[in-house]
């Protein structure tokens, strides 16, 4: 799935070309003229396609908006309906379009047949210059790839069927179920936030441990003991607080050599005085049994202050 670059319309606004293609057979699913790349848009149209076609297994498409976000990259308000409706998704590598080949040479192929040279006056005359020629491109042009047949011919479409009703989000008694917070798209776990992404506010979310000790994975789930999607990687649990030991199952991770302090020779009224030394601990913060020193304000050196 992917927009062919947009273009201008005589009577105002862009023409944004939705293409969906089926990976197998090179099926042209979807070819609609949208107004915008919104994702309620996209949205929609998904769910004329699923309603017709089936629902794919899996999606792929590239890092750009609806679907890709430069901050929470994959995971968009999109994508996160396409998980809950069933539907997985994959993304190609950034600046790298060769992985959406088949896309990129149909968006040559349009261009070349129906976009070149031809001006369009609103999105609806779009719409009725691609719906003949997405017919023939279906069932009467041969493809060289399939061996000289037509799409039509190789396409099979999905048994599965587009849930009117999402399903509700069930989590296995090993998971610990959290709820993505609003606004900030974090989980609260082990005395601190996790970041999950925005896309998820309001959605519940399961978090697992894994072999590794002190990791964790974050897990999203539809149907009890269905793994959905990793969201995110390794979660660590936070490091001891100051004078508490730590009551987290896992070892300890190995802590840094403390580090040492020294101030120099200072100058206070009229006296110099001796540098001051201590030990601080590995997370940088003075230890109050280490900085309790005596009083070092006993001079060292007489400095005649001057005359009055």
């Amino acid at each position: 799935m992917d927009f062919k670059g947009h273009f201008e319309l005589t009577r105002g606004g862009r023409c944004h070309p939705l293409t969906i293609l089926d990976d197998h057979s090179r099926y042209s699913i979807g070819l609609r003229a949208c107004a915008n790349e919104c994702h309620q848009t996209v949205q929609d149209e998904l769910i004329t396609v699923f309603r017709r076609y089936g629902m794919p297994r899996r999606m792929l498409m590239d890092n750009g908006a609806p679907w890709g976000d430069a901050e929470d990259q994959p995971w968009t308000r999109l994508t996160v309906w396409l998980l809950q409706v069933g539907v997985a998704v994959s993304h190609g590598r950034a600046y790298h379009p060769q992985t959406q080949g088949k896309e990129e040479r149909f968006h040559r192929t349009l261009k070349a047949e129906v976009l070149r040279e031809r001006s369009f006056c609103d999105v609806h005359d779009c719409q009725r210059q691609f719906d003949p020629w997405r017919r023939e491109y279906n069932h009467e042009r041969p493809q060289e790839a399939l061996g000289l047949a037509v799409p039509s011919s190789r396409y099979q479409a999905s048994q599965r069927r587009f849930p009117e009703v999402l399903p509700t989000m069930e989590y296995g008694l090993d998971q610990a179920v959290r709820r993505v917070q609003q606004g900030n798209g974090r989980i609260a776990f082990e005395r601190r936030t996790v970041r999950i992404g925005k896309a998820f506010c309001g959605e519940l979310v399961g978090v697992r441990p894994t072999s590794q000790a002190g990791v964790y994975r974050v897990y999203c789930r539809r149907l009890p003991g269905v793994l959905w999607r990793t969201l995110r990687g390794a979660i660590r649990p936070p490091r001891p607080r100051r004078g508490n030991v730590s009551t987290h199952p896992t070892a300890t991770p190995p802590q840094p050599p403390p580090r040492v302090v020294k101030k120099k020779f200072h100058r206070e009224g009229a006296f110099l005085f001796a540098p001051l030394t201590r030990t601080l601990p590995p997370c940088g913060r003075a230890d109050p049994s280490l900085t309790r020193y005596p009083c070092l304000r006993t001079p060292v050196t007489h400095v005649p202050g001057p005359s009055r």
